[in-house]
Protein backbone atom coordinates (compact mmCIF):
# COMPACT_ATOMS: atom_id res chain seq x y z
CA UNK A 1 0.00 0.00 0.00
CA UNK A 2 1.40 3.39 -1.02
CA UNK A 3 0.72 6.11 1.52
CA UNK A 4 0.95 9.87 1.29
CA UNK A 5 3.97 11.16 3.18
CA UNK A 6 4.60 13.94 5.65
CA UNK A 7 7.99 15.42 6.40
CA UNK A 8 9.68 15.40 9.80
CA UNK A 9 9.28 19.17 9.84
CA UNK A 10 5.51 18.87 9.41
CA UNK A 11 5.32 16.40 12.32
CA UNK A 12 7.27 18.74 14.58
CA UNK A 13 5.09 21.64 13.55
CA UNK A 14 1.98 19.70 14.53
CA UNK A 15 3.51 19.05 17.96
CA UNK A 16 4.46 22.68 18.45
CA UNK A 17 1.03 23.92 17.30
CA UNK A 18 -0.68 21.27 19.46
CA UNK A 19 -2.56 19.83 16.52
CA UNK A 20 -3.64 16.22 16.90
CA UNK A 21 -1.18 13.67 15.59
CA UNK A 22 -0.14 10.12 16.46
CA UNK A 23 3.41 9.29 15.39
CA UNK A 24 3.56 5.49 15.58
CA UNK A 25 6.80 3.51 15.58
CA UNK A 26 5.97 0.09 14.12
CA UNK A 27 9.13 -1.64 15.29
CA UNK A 28 9.47 -3.94 18.27
CA UNK A 29 10.31 -2.47 21.65
CA UNK A 30 14.07 -3.05 21.70
CA UNK A 31 14.89 -1.20 18.45
CA UNK A 32 12.39 1.50 19.42
CA UNK A 33 14.22 2.00 22.72
CA UNK A 34 17.50 2.55 20.89
CA UNK A 35 16.30 5.64 18.99
CA UNK A 36 13.02 7.44 18.33
CA UNK A 37 11.57 10.97 18.12
CA UNK A 38 10.39 12.52 21.39
CA UNK A 39 6.62 12.01 21.09
CA UNK A 40 6.71 8.78 19.07
CA UNK A 41 4.63 5.94 20.50
CA UNK A 42 5.72 2.36 19.99
CA UNK A 43 2.90 0.26 18.57
CA UNK A 44 4.45 -2.75 16.86
CA UNK A 45 3.06 -4.11 13.63
CA UNK A 46 2.92 -7.48 15.41
CA UNK A 47 0.14 -6.26 17.74
CA UNK A 48 -1.33 -3.40 15.75
CA UNK A 49 -4.94 -4.61 15.49
CA UNK A 50 -5.06 -5.66 19.16
CA UNK A 51 -4.07 -2.23 20.50
CA UNK A 52 -4.93 0.47 17.98
CA UNK A 53 -8.65 0.82 18.73
CA UNK A 54 -8.02 1.95 22.31
CA UNK A 55 -4.81 3.82 21.74
CA UNK A 56 -6.12 5.77 18.73
CA UNK A 57 -9.88 5.76 19.29
CA UNK A 58 -10.86 8.33 16.65
CA UNK A 59 -10.82 6.83 13.16
CA UNK A 60 -10.07 10.11 11.39
CA UNK A 61 -7.21 11.17 13.66
CA UNK A 62 -3.99 11.93 11.82
CA UNK A 63 -1.69 8.90 12.04
CA UNK A 64 1.91 8.98 10.84
CA UNK A 65 3.71 5.63 10.54
CA UNK A 66 7.42 4.93 10.39
CA UNK A 67 10.03 2.20 10.68
CA UNK A 68 13.75 2.03 10.00
CA UNK A 69 13.63 0.37 6.61
CA UNK A 70 12.09 -2.93 7.74
CA UNK A 71 9.11 -2.67 5.39
CA UNK A 72 6.50 -2.37 8.15
CA UNK A 73 4.71 0.77 6.99
CA UNK A 74 2.83 -0.61 3.97
CA UNK A 75 1.27 -3.61 5.76
CA UNK A 76 0.41 -1.40 8.73
CA UNK A 77 -1.32 1.04 6.41
CA UNK A 78 -3.40 -1.77 4.91
CA UNK A 79 -4.45 -3.05 8.33
CA UNK A 80 -5.39 0.39 9.57
CA UNK A 81 -7.38 1.15 6.42
CA UNK A 82 -9.23 -2.15 6.84
CA UNK A 83 -10.16 -1.07 10.37
CA UNK A 84 -11.61 2.19 9.06
CA UNK A 85 -8.80 4.68 9.71
CA UNK A 86 -8.81 7.39 7.07
CA UNK A 87 -5.93 9.79 7.74
CA UNK A 88 -2.92 7.49 7.45
CA UNK A 89 0.43 8.91 6.40
CA UNK A 90 4.03 7.72 6.22
CA UNK A 91 6.95 9.65 7.67
CA UNK A 92 9.12 10.65 4.73
CA UNK A 93 12.39 8.73 4.99
CA UNK A 94 11.32 6.92 8.14
CA UNK A 95 13.66 7.09 11.11
CA UNK A 96 16.55 7.92 8.82
CA UNK A 97 14.59 10.87 7.47
CA UNK A 98 14.27 12.18 11.02
CA UNK A 99 18.03 11.81 11.48
CA UNK A 100 18.74 13.49 8.15
CA UNK A 101 16.64 16.46 9.26
CA UNK A 102 19.04 16.79 12.23
CA UNK A 103 16.23 16.40 14.79
CA UNK A 104 16.79 14.86 18.20
CA UNK A 105 16.44 11.14 18.80
CA UNK A 106 15.65 9.82 22.26
CA UNK A 107 16.44 6.46 23.85
CA UNK A 108 14.72 4.10 26.28
CA UNK A 109 10.92 3.90 26.74
CA UNK A 110 8.48 6.50 28.13
CA UNK A 111 11.14 9.02 27.17
CA UNK A 112 9.15 12.22 27.28
CA UNK A 113 7.74 11.51 30.72
CA UNK A 114 11.23 10.76 31.99
CA UNK A 115 12.62 13.89 30.38
CA UNK A 116 9.84 15.87 32.04
CA UNK A 117 10.74 14.40 35.43
CA UNK A 118 14.31 15.61 34.98
CA UNK A 119 13.00 19.04 33.99
CA UNK A 120 10.90 19.17 37.17
CA UNK A 121 13.96 18.45 39.30
CA UNK A 122 16.01 21.05 37.44
CA UNK A 123 13.33 23.74 37.82
CA UNK A 124 12.11 22.96 41.34
CA UNK A 125 15.31 21.53 42.84
CA UNK A 126 13.40 18.56 44.26
CA UNK A 127 15.33 17.50 47.37
CA UNK A 128 16.84 14.03 47.41
CA UNK A 129 18.96 11.83 49.63
CA UNK A 130 21.66 9.40 48.44
CA UNK A 131 21.31 5.70 49.15
CA UNK A 132 24.10 5.70 51.73
CA UNK A 133 22.41 8.39 53.81
CA UNK A 134 19.05 6.65 53.70
CA UNK A 135 20.68 3.39 54.79
CA UNK A 136 22.35 5.21 57.68
CA UNK A 137 18.99 6.63 58.72
CA UNK A 138 17.47 3.14 58.60
CA UNK A 139 20.29 1.79 60.75
CA UNK A 140 19.80 4.65 63.21
CA UNK A 141 16.04 3.99 63.33
CA UNK A 142 15.33 7.57 62.30
CA UNK A 143 11.75 8.86 62.29
CA UNK A 144 11.00 8.26 58.62
CA UNK A 145 8.82 6.35 56.18
CA UNK A 146 9.86 5.10 52.76
CA UNK A 147 7.10 5.15 50.16
CA UNK A 148 7.59 3.15 46.96
CA UNK A 149 5.86 4.97 44.11
CA UNK A 150 6.00 2.11 41.58
CA UNK A 151 3.31 -0.42 40.72
CA UNK A 152 2.82 -3.00 43.44
CA UNK A 153 4.12 -5.74 41.12
CA UNK A 154 7.44 -3.93 40.76
CA UNK A 155 7.64 -3.26 44.49
CA UNK A 156 7.09 -6.95 45.27
CA UNK A 157 10.10 -7.94 43.13
CA UNK A 158 12.51 -5.69 45.00
CA UNK A 159 12.14 -2.86 47.48
CA UNK A 160 14.03 -0.63 49.87
CA UNK A 161 14.08 -2.16 53.39
CA UNK A 162 10.94 -1.09 55.24
CA UNK A 163 9.39 0.50 52.16
CA UNK A 164 5.62 0.69 51.77
CA UNK A 165 3.96 0.28 48.37
CA UNK A 166 2.26 3.62 47.64
CA UNK A 167 1.91 4.05 43.85
CA UNK A 168 2.41 7.63 42.71
CA UNK A 169 -1.20 8.81 42.50
CA UNK A 170 -1.84 7.57 46.04
CA UNK A 171 0.92 9.60 47.70
CA UNK A 172 -0.94 12.84 48.46
CA UNK A 173 -4.06 10.87 49.41
CA UNK A 174 -2.27 8.52 51.84
CA UNK A 175 0.67 10.54 53.21
CA UNK A 176 -1.19 11.85 56.26
CA UNK A 177 -2.28 8.34 57.27
CA UNK A 178 1.22 6.91 56.89
CA UNK A 179 3.09 9.81 58.46
CA UNK A 180 0.65 11.73 60.71
CA UNK A 181 3.46 13.44 62.65
CA UNK A 182 4.74 16.41 60.59
CA UNK A 183 8.22 15.71 61.98
CA UNK A 184 8.35 12.30 60.23
CA UNK A 185 10.55 12.39 57.15
CA UNK A 186 8.99 10.99 53.96
CA UNK A 187 11.31 9.42 51.38
CA UNK A 188 9.87 8.48 47.99
CA UNK A 189 11.57 5.91 45.80
CA UNK A 190 11.15 4.18 42.48
CA UNK A 191 13.50 2.02 40.40
CA UNK A 192 15.36 4.92 38.82
CA UNK A 193 14.53 8.59 39.06
CA UNK A 194 11.29 9.72 37.42
CA UNK A 195 8.58 8.36 39.70
CA UNK A 196 10.52 9.22 42.85
CA UNK A 197 11.06 12.79 41.64
CA UNK A 198 7.45 13.26 40.53
CA UNK A 199 6.20 11.57 43.70
CA UNK A 200 8.29 13.69 46.04
CA UNK A 201 7.41 16.85 44.16
CA UNK A 202 3.72 15.90 44.31
CA UNK A 203 3.91 15.95 48.11
CA UNK A 204 5.82 19.23 48.07
CA UNK A 205 3.38 20.80 45.60
CA UNK A 206 0.50 19.75 47.85
CA UNK A 207 2.08 21.40 50.87
CA UNK A 208 2.52 18.25 52.95
CA UNK A 209 4.16 19.56 56.15
CA UNK A 210 6.65 16.71 56.55
CA UNK A 211 10.26 16.87 55.33
CA UNK A 212 10.09 15.20 51.90
CA UNK A 213 12.91 13.73 49.82
CA UNK A 214 13.30 11.54 46.76
CA UNK A 215 15.65 8.57 47.07
CA UNK A 216 18.38 9.65 44.70
CA UNK A 217 18.51 7.25 41.75
CA UNK A 218 16.05 4.79 43.32
CA UNK A 219 16.80 1.09 43.57
CA UNK A 220 19.51 1.53 40.92
CA UNK A 221 21.37 3.90 43.22
CA UNK A 222 20.74 1.53 46.13
CA UNK A 223 22.20 -1.39 44.20
CA UNK A 224 25.19 0.59 42.92
CA UNK A 225 25.92 1.49 46.56
CA UNK A 226 26.08 -2.29 47.20
CA UNK A 227 23.23 -2.15 49.71
CA UNK A 228 20.72 -4.95 50.19
CA UNK A 229 17.19 -4.85 48.81
CA UNK A 230 14.18 -6.72 50.16
CA UNK A 231 12.23 -9.13 47.97
CA UNK A 232 8.66 -10.42 48.06
CA UNK A 233 7.32 -7.76 50.40
CA UNK A 234 3.60 -6.96 50.56
CA UNK A 235 3.35 -3.82 52.70
CA UNK A 236 0.68 -1.55 51.22
CA UNK A 237 -0.69 1.90 51.99
CA UNK A 238 -3.50 2.06 54.59
CA UNK A 239 -7.11 3.18 54.15
CA UNK A 240 -7.70 6.92 54.37
CA UNK A 241 -9.69 8.53 57.19
CA UNK A 242 -12.46 11.05 56.58
CA UNK A 243 -10.30 13.86 57.94
CA UNK A 244 -7.32 12.75 55.87
CA UNK A 245 -9.47 12.58 52.76
CA UNK A 246 -10.80 16.11 53.16
CA UNK A 247 -7.30 17.43 53.75
CA UNK A 248 -5.95 15.62 50.67
CA UNK A 249 -8.87 16.83 48.56
CA UNK A 250 -8.21 20.45 49.40
CA UNK A 251 -4.48 20.14 48.78
CA UNK A 252 -4.79 18.23 45.50
CA UNK A 253 -7.50 20.48 44.11
CA UNK A 254 -5.32 23.52 44.76
CA UNK A 255 -2.42 21.91 42.88
CA UNK A 256 -4.69 21.07 39.94
CA UNK A 257 -6.00 24.63 39.86
CA UNK A 258 -2.47 26.05 39.78
CA UNK A 259 -1.66 23.74 36.85
CA UNK A 260 -4.68 24.97 34.88
CA UNK A 261 -6.72 21.76 35.11
CA UNK A 262 -10.40 22.19 34.27
CA UNK A 263 -13.31 20.38 35.89
CA UNK A 264 -16.41 18.96 34.26
CA UNK A 265 -19.49 17.04 35.35
CA UNK A 266 -21.29 14.20 33.56
CA UNK A 267 -23.07 16.65 31.26
CA UNK A 268 -19.77 18.29 30.39
CA UNK A 269 -18.26 14.91 29.63
CA UNK A 270 -21.14 14.12 27.29
CA UNK A 271 -20.53 17.44 25.54
CA UNK A 272 -16.84 16.64 25.01
CA UNK A 273 -17.77 13.21 23.67
CA UNK A 274 -19.98 14.86 21.05
CA UNK A 275 -16.98 16.59 19.48
CA UNK A 276 -16.05 14.16 16.71
CA UNK A 277 -13.09 16.29 15.62
CA UNK A 278 -11.10 15.73 18.81
CA UNK A 279 -9.72 12.56 20.33
CA UNK A 280 -11.06 11.93 23.83
CA UNK A 281 -9.30 9.60 26.27
CA UNK A 282 -11.15 8.57 29.43
CA UNK A 283 -9.01 7.14 32.23
CA UNK A 284 -9.84 5.84 35.71
CA UNK A 285 -6.77 6.63 37.81
CA UNK A 286 -7.65 4.54 40.87
CA UNK A 287 -6.06 1.21 41.75
CA UNK A 288 -6.83 -1.77 39.48
CA UNK A 289 -8.71 -3.40 42.38
CA UNK A 290 -11.00 -0.39 42.81
CA UNK A 291 -11.56 -0.24 39.07
CA UNK A 292 -12.58 -3.90 38.94
CA UNK A 293 -15.00 -3.41 41.81
CA UNK A 294 -16.92 -0.73 39.91
CA UNK A 295 -16.04 1.83 37.23
CA UNK A 296 -17.69 4.28 34.88
CA UNK A 297 -18.60 2.86 31.46
CA UNK A 298 -16.12 3.84 28.79
CA UNK A 299 -13.23 4.55 31.17
CA UNK A 300 -9.98 2.61 30.93
CA UNK A 301 -8.01 1.62 34.00
CA UNK A 302 -4.87 3.76 34.14
CA UNK A 303 -3.53 4.14 37.70
CA UNK A 304 -2.39 7.74 37.91
CA UNK A 305 1.28 7.24 38.63
CA UNK A 306 1.70 4.92 35.67
CA UNK A 307 -0.40 7.17 33.43
CA UNK A 308 2.00 10.04 34.07
CA UNK A 309 4.98 7.68 33.60
CA UNK A 310 3.65 5.96 30.45
CA UNK A 311 1.58 8.67 28.79
CA UNK A 312 3.00 7.74 25.39
CA UNK A 313 1.56 4.22 25.79
CA UNK A 314 -1.87 5.19 27.09
CA UNK A 315 -2.42 8.22 24.86
CA UNK A 316 -0.44 8.22 21.59
CA UNK A 317 -2.55 10.99 19.99
CA UNK A 318 -0.61 14.06 21.03
CA UNK A 319 -2.97 17.03 21.12
CA UNK A 320 -6.02 15.02 22.18
CA UNK A 321 -8.12 15.52 25.29
CA UNK A 322 -7.92 13.52 28.52
CA UNK A 323 -10.63 13.14 31.18
CA UNK A 324 -9.72 11.56 34.53
CA UNK A 325 -12.11 9.87 36.97
CA UNK A 326 -11.58 9.15 40.68
CA UNK A 327 -14.37 8.62 43.21
CA UNK A 328 -12.24 10.19 45.97
CA UNK A 329 -10.76 13.05 43.96
CA UNK A 330 -7.12 13.62 44.93
CA UNK A 331 -5.69 10.98 42.60
CA UNK A 332 -7.35 12.55 39.57
CA UNK A 333 -6.37 16.06 40.61
CA UNK A 334 -2.70 15.19 41.16
CA UNK A 335 -2.45 13.11 37.98
CA UNK A 336 -4.16 15.86 35.99
CA UNK A 337 -1.78 18.47 37.38
CA UNK A 338 1.16 16.58 35.90
CA UNK A 339 -0.54 15.85 32.58
CA UNK A 340 -1.35 19.54 32.21
CA UNK A 341 2.32 20.39 32.75
CA UNK A 342 3.16 17.77 30.13
CA UNK A 343 1.15 19.84 27.66
CA UNK A 344 -2.13 17.91 27.66
CA UNK A 345 -5.64 19.32 27.47
CA UNK A 346 -6.86 17.57 30.63
CA UNK A 347 -10.07 17.58 32.67
CA UNK A 348 -11.14 16.08 35.99
CA UNK A 349 -14.61 14.56 36.15
CA UNK A 350 -16.48 15.60 39.28
CA UNK A 351 -18.85 12.92 40.53
CA UNK A 352 -20.39 10.35 38.25
CA UNK A 353 -19.85 7.34 40.47
CA UNK A 354 -23.36 7.37 41.91
CA UNK A 355 -24.85 5.98 38.69
CA UNK A 356 -24.70 2.52 37.17
CA UNK A 357 -21.16 1.12 37.21
CA UNK A 358 -19.51 -1.69 35.32
CA UNK A 359 -17.40 -4.30 37.10
CA UNK A 360 -14.40 -6.39 36.17
CA UNK A 361 -10.92 -5.70 34.90
CA UNK A 362 -10.39 -3.47 31.89
CA UNK A 363 -10.91 -5.29 28.60
CA UNK A 364 -9.37 -3.94 25.39
CA UNK A 365 -11.49 -3.06 22.39
CA UNK A 366 -10.78 -5.68 19.75
CA UNK A 367 -11.54 -5.90 16.04
CA UNK A 368 -13.37 -8.82 14.51
CA UNK A 369 -11.09 -11.84 14.88
CA UNK A 370 -11.08 -14.04 11.75
CA UNK A 371 -12.44 -17.56 11.75
CA UNK A 372 -9.66 -20.04 11.03
CA UNK A 373 -9.08 -23.76 11.13
CA UNK A 374 -8.26 -24.80 14.69
CA UNK A 375 -6.85 -27.78 16.53
CA UNK A 376 -7.86 -28.77 20.06
CA UNK A 377 -5.31 -29.13 22.85
CA UNK A 378 -6.07 -32.86 22.90
CA UNK A 379 -5.38 -33.32 19.19
CA UNK A 380 -2.29 -31.14 19.36
CA UNK A 381 -0.91 -33.32 22.15
CA UNK A 382 -1.28 -36.38 19.91
CA UNK A 383 0.34 -34.62 16.94
CA UNK A 384 3.25 -33.47 19.06
CA UNK A 385 3.73 -37.00 20.36
CA UNK A 386 3.96 -38.21 16.78
CA UNK A 387 6.35 -35.40 15.80
CA UNK A 388 3.84 -34.41 13.16
CA UNK A 389 3.61 -30.59 13.64
CA UNK A 390 5.67 -27.51 14.37
CA UNK A 391 4.20 -25.10 16.93
CA UNK A 392 4.93 -21.39 16.56
CA UNK A 393 4.25 -19.35 19.70
CA UNK A 394 3.54 -15.65 19.03
CA UNK A 395 3.40 -14.70 22.72
CA UNK A 396 5.62 -11.89 24.01
CA UNK A 397 9.02 -13.36 24.75
CA UNK A 398 8.72 -12.95 28.57
CA UNK A 399 5.41 -14.83 28.46
CA UNK A 400 6.95 -17.54 26.27
CA UNK A 401 9.83 -17.91 28.71
CA UNK A 402 7.41 -18.38 31.63
CA UNK A 403 5.48 -21.15 29.92
CA UNK A 404 4.79 -22.48 26.42
CA UNK A 405 3.54 -25.60 24.68
CA UNK A 406 6.37 -28.17 24.85
CA UNK A 407 8.60 -27.90 21.80
CA UNK A 408 7.07 -24.61 20.61
CA UNK A 409 9.23 -22.15 18.74
CA UNK A 410 9.14 -18.49 19.76
CA UNK A 411 8.31 -16.19 16.84
CA UNK A 412 7.45 -12.53 16.34
CA UNK A 413 4.48 -12.01 14.07
CA UNK A 414 6.14 -9.22 12.06
CA UNK A 415 9.15 -11.51 11.52
CA UNK A 416 7.32 -14.60 10.28
CA UNK A 417 9.10 -14.73 6.93
CA UNK A 418 12.45 -14.83 8.72
CA UNK A 419 11.10 -17.34 11.23
CA UNK A 420 10.39 -19.83 8.46
CA UNK A 421 14.08 -19.84 7.61
CA UNK A 422 14.82 -21.34 11.05
CA UNK A 423 12.06 -23.84 11.73
CA UNK A 424 11.96 -27.42 10.43
CA UNK A 425 10.63 -27.77 6.89
CA UNK A 426 7.87 -29.96 5.56
CA UNK A 427 5.59 -30.13 8.62
CA UNK A 428 2.18 -28.56 9.23
CA UNK A 429 2.19 -25.42 11.36
CA UNK A 430 0.17 -24.78 14.51
CA UNK A 431 0.08 -21.18 15.67
CA UNK A 432 -0.59 -20.23 19.26
CA UNK A 433 -0.59 -17.15 21.47
CA UNK A 434 -1.77 -16.67 25.05
CA UNK A 435 -5.50 -16.49 24.26
CA UNK A 436 -5.30 -17.44 20.58
CA UNK A 437 -6.39 -14.07 19.17
CA UNK A 438 -3.01 -12.99 17.86
CA UNK A 439 -2.50 -16.45 16.35
CA UNK A 440 -5.82 -16.16 14.51
CA UNK A 441 -4.81 -12.79 13.08
CA UNK A 442 -1.51 -14.24 11.88
CA UNK A 443 -2.88 -17.40 10.24
CA UNK A 444 -3.60 -15.78 6.86
CA UNK A 445 -0.12 -14.23 6.82
CA UNK A 446 1.48 -17.64 7.32
CA UNK A 447 -0.58 -19.05 4.46
CA UNK A 448 0.70 -16.26 2.19
CA UNK A 449 4.39 -16.89 2.89
CA UNK A 450 4.42 -20.66 3.32
CA UNK A 451 3.15 -23.85 1.73
CA UNK A 452 2.73 -25.42 5.17
CA UNK A 453 -0.83 -26.30 6.24
CA UNK A 454 -1.76 -23.92 9.07
CA UNK A 455 -4.03 -24.35 12.08
CA UNK A 456 -4.45 -22.37 15.29
CA UNK A 457 -4.52 -23.87 18.77
CA UNK A 458 -8.11 -23.40 19.90
CA UNK A 459 -8.09 -21.05 22.90
CA UNK A 460 -4.36 -20.57 22.67
CA UNK A 461 -1.74 -21.57 25.22
CA UNK A 462 -4.14 -20.64 28.02
CA UNK A 463 -6.48 -23.41 26.87
CA UNK A 464 -3.58 -25.87 26.70
CA UNK A 465 -2.60 -25.02 30.28
CA UNK A 466 -6.22 -25.22 31.44
CA UNK A 467 -6.29 -28.92 30.50
CA UNK A 468 -3.49 -29.53 33.02
CA UNK A 469 -0.87 -30.25 30.37
CA UNK A 470 2.75 -29.45 30.95
CA UNK A 471 4.30 -26.15 29.90
CA UNK A 472 7.98 -25.78 29.08
CA UNK A 473 9.93 -22.72 30.22
CA UNK A 474 12.82 -20.71 28.86
CA UNK A 475 13.65 -19.61 25.34
CA UNK A 476 15.05 -22.81 23.82
CA UNK A 477 13.79 -22.59 20.24
CA UNK A 478 13.92 -19.05 18.84
CA UNK A 479 12.62 -18.62 15.31
CA UNK A 480 12.89 -14.85 15.90
CA UNK A 481 15.36 -12.86 17.93
CA UNK A 482 13.56 -11.66 21.10
CA UNK A 483 13.67 -7.98 20.21
CA UNK A 484 10.05 -7.51 21.22
CA UNK A 485 11.13 -6.52 24.75
CA UNK A 486 13.71 -3.94 25.77
CA UNK A 487 15.86 -5.09 28.70
CA UNK A 488 15.24 -2.34 31.23
CA UNK A 489 18.28 -1.68 33.44
CA UNK A 490 16.02 -0.61 36.30
CA UNK A 491 13.76 -3.70 36.51
CA UNK A 492 14.59 -7.16 37.78
CA UNK A 493 17.54 -8.23 39.89
CA UNK A 494 20.18 -9.26 37.35
CA UNK A 495 21.24 -5.98 35.75
CA UNK A 496 24.88 -5.19 35.16
CA UNK A 497 26.27 -2.22 37.10
CA UNK A 498 27.52 -0.69 33.85
CA UNK A 499 24.02 -0.78 32.34
CA UNK A 500 22.48 0.81 35.44
CA UNK A 501 25.05 3.60 35.51
CA UNK A 502 24.65 4.21 31.77
CA UNK A 503 20.90 4.55 32.28
CA UNK A 504 21.41 7.15 35.03
CA UNK A 505 23.86 9.05 32.85
CA UNK A 506 21.26 9.10 30.08
CA UNK A 507 18.61 10.48 32.43
CA UNK A 508 20.96 13.20 33.65
CA UNK A 509 21.33 14.42 30.05
CA UNK A 510 17.63 14.62 29.25
CA UNK A 511 17.13 18.27 30.21
CA UNK A 512 19.78 19.39 27.73
CA UNK A 513 18.29 17.11 25.09
CA UNK A 514 14.84 18.64 25.61
CA UNK A 515 16.35 22.07 25.08
CA UNK A 516 17.99 20.97 21.85
CA UNK A 517 14.79 19.34 20.62
CA UNK A 518 12.64 22.40 21.28
CA UNK A 519 9.24 20.83 20.56
CA UNK A 520 7.95 19.74 23.97
CA UNK A 521 5.94 22.67 25.35
CA UNK A 522 6.26 21.48 28.96
CA UNK A 523 5.92 23.86 31.90
CA UNK A 524 6.56 23.37 35.61
CA UNK A 525 4.43 24.99 38.31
Amino acid sequence: MTLLTVTPREVRQDWIARREIALLDLREEDPFARAHPLFASQLPLSRLELEILDRVPRKDAKIVLYDNGEGLVSPAGKRLAALGYTQIRALAGGLQGWKDASYELFQDVNSYSKAFGELVEARRHTPSLPAQEVQARIDAKADQVILDARRFEEYAVMSIPGGISTPGAELVLRAREIAPDPATTIIVNCAGRTRSLIGAQSLLNAGVPNPVFALRNGTIGWTLAQQQLEHGQDRRFPAVSDHGLEDARAKARDVAYRAGVRRIDAEGLADLAQDRKRTLYRFDVRTPEEYAAGHLPGFRSAPGGQLVQETDVFAPVRGGRIVLADDLGPRADMSASWLAQLGWDVYVLDGGFDGELETGAWRPTLPSIPTVETISPEDLAVALGDGAVVVLDLAPSPVHRKGHVPGAWFAIRARLAEAFERIPEGLPIVLTSPDGRLARLAAAEVEEISDHPVRVLDGGTDAWAATGRRLDTGLVRAASDPEDVYKRPYEGTDNAAEAMQAYLDWEFGLVDQLARDGSHGFFVI
